[in-house]
């Protein structure tokens, strides 16, 4: 007896036959799709477009500012330790640039740690609980941070701060990837994104207003940075349980037939997630097991996170380093940041346009790279403040392409959820080497060599990866062709490619296409 085909067995050679094969397989297809050419089904089908665009309009007019701020003040609230450094924090707590350093990382560990779990959570809590609570919590936290009268007690509030924002950014994206079409969600992702770009501009407009409080109610400058961006984020974080959605199906904005065109919209596209999937440890491992695409990816994202977190936590200090006061550095970081906000946007635009993630990655890692190497080769304070702004738009302008890119290549949900959370603990690591390498001021000189590398690294490493996944396209197009051959179409139920087998495959499935 001649064994079944699985989808998931590895696709065979291609016979002489394929090309026809192929041929027979696109004219089936167009027969299958072929509109009824009654007037009634022509006017249902614009119908049904339109009510796709007026719902995508409506999750984009909710979900990105909402996304957006969330992500917008963990990072304010992450990095403003930077802004809070030269306002006096140092100084006043008598720290040494090794405890800075440490008070950097011992952030950074709670982080990585909290985000597998919290993104499994997700799903059972629904995200309408678990992101506002995250947001809530943190602010009171970074709050508490501006009543720290100790080196010991900076470094308690930075380890809550780190447990309780670790689940945010994977959360984000997982959250996202449920609202979205896989190569919609870049530009989407972006603008969520780049407000890191606004958040690093507006940190240091923010610290240059708020030091000059210094003194009020017995209370340093830095001490308020901290105080009323944490306040602000907590109230933001109780506003915020009222607004958010679960999901597309039960968002309150869309009407109920936005909610389901837009449902089926996602579903079509191997977007969104199966309203009731069932948690399964398997599909957990599977995402370290039976996904090299997803181990891979880690590489980039690990070198990602070393150059955009150095740059987040020390852009302050660099530029301070160059030979301004305090004020001036804090308004002198704001400039890269806000091209660097202009430029991510452009960027996802044509990514998700052309469903390029690795080029659009490697492209801009060359313009890090160009920053970089003028930091390196030159003294001069004008040039170097020039290379700060290659890097801060080349460095911020590839999380959008690697996070969409783990995201668009993972199904189904419990599996994606494992895959984007192991993409986070990659950047948070990198994140770590980030906090240990800045020594040597006013050049930086090792850790400007240190960044160049890994730059270099990760543009090397999204080369190879691209180069994985059309290999893996190929032979899923094979497979599909010998299935088709052997078992038909495939459609009925428990059929090879039937809803219930796409569901449970997932990204294994031979009909999903990986994203390049």
């Amino acid at each position: 007896m001649s064994r079944t085909t699985s989808p998931s067995d590895p696709p065979d050679s291609l016979s002489k036959q394929s090309n026809k094969l192929r041929s027979h397989e696109d004219l089936g297809m167009q027969e299958k799709h072929m509109p009824h050419m009654d007037s009634d089904t022509e006017l249902v089908g614009v119908v049904d477009k339109h009510v796709e665009r007026m719902a995508q309009l409506k999750v984009d007019l909710l979900i990105v500012p909402l996304v957006g701020m969330y992500y917008f003040l963990s990072f304010l609230d992450r990095s403003n330790i930077g802004n809070a450094r030269i306002a006096g924090l140092e100084k006043q707590l008598k720290m040494t640039d090794h405890q800075y350093s440490t008070a950097l990382t011992i952030t950074y560990v709670p982080y990585i740690v909290a985000e597998l779990p919290m993104n499994l959570l997700m799903k059972r809590l629904g995200a309408n609980i678990t992101l506002p609570v995250m947001v809530t919590l943190w602010g009171m936290v970074c709050a508490c941070q501006g009543a720290v009268k100790s080196y010991g007690g900076l470094l308690a509030c930075r380890f809550f701060l780190g447990a309780l924002e670790g689940g945010l950014f994977p959360g984000i994206v997982l959250y996202m990837s449920s609202f979205y079409k896989r190569h919609a969600m870049q530009l989407r992702f972006a603008m969520m994104f780049s407000v890191t770009s606004l958040a690093g501009a507006f940190s240091g407009l923010l610290a240059a207003a708020i030091q000059n409080m210094n003194g009020m109610r017995g209370l340093s400058g830095w001490a308020w940075i901290f105080i009323l961006e944490g306040v602000f984020t907590t109230l933001f974080g109780i506003v915020s349980f009222f607004l958010i959605p679960v999901s597309p199906s039960t968002m309150w904005l869309l009407n109920p037939e936005e909610r389901v065109t837009h449902t089926r919209a996602l579903a079509d596209d191997w977007s969104g997630d199966e309203e009731h999937e069932v948690f399964s440890w398997s599909e957990v491992a599977s995402a370290i097991t039976n996904a090299p695409h997803v181990l891979l990816n880690c590489l980039p994202l690990f070198a990602s996170g070393l150059t955009l977190f150095g740059l987040a936590n020390f852009t302050p200090t660099i530029v301070n380093a160059l030979g301004h006061s305090a004020t001036q550095s804090q308004l002198l970081s704001v400039p890269p940041y806000a091209c660097s906000f202009v430029f991510s946007i452009v960027a996802a635009y044509f990514s998700d346009r052309y469903r390029q993630r690795g080029a659009m990655a490697i492209f801009c890692a060359l313009i890090a790279l160009v920053g970089y190497a003028i930091f390196i080769a030159t003294p001069n304070k004008h040039a170097n403040y020039g290379a700060l702004f290659l890097q801060i738009i080349g460095v911020y302008s590839i999380p959008p392409c690697l996070s969409t890119w783990q995201a668009n290549n993972v199904q189904p949900h419990y599996r994606r959820a494992t895959a984007v959370a192991l993409a986070f603990m990659s950047t948070n690591l990198g994140g770590i080497v980030s906090t240990w390498i800045f020594i040597g001021p006013p050049r930086f000189r090792d850790a400007s060599i240190v960044n160049l590398s890994f730059i270099l690294a990760l543009g090397v490493s999204a080369g190879i990866i691209v180069l994985y996944l059309k290999r893996q396209n190929r032979a899923k197009r094979e497979a599909v062709v010998r299935l088709l051959q052997e078992h038909g179409d495939g459609t009925e139920p428990g059929g090879w490619d039937s809803r219930e087998e796409r569901a449970r495959l997932g990204d294994r499935h031979p009909r999903f296409e990986y994203t390049l």
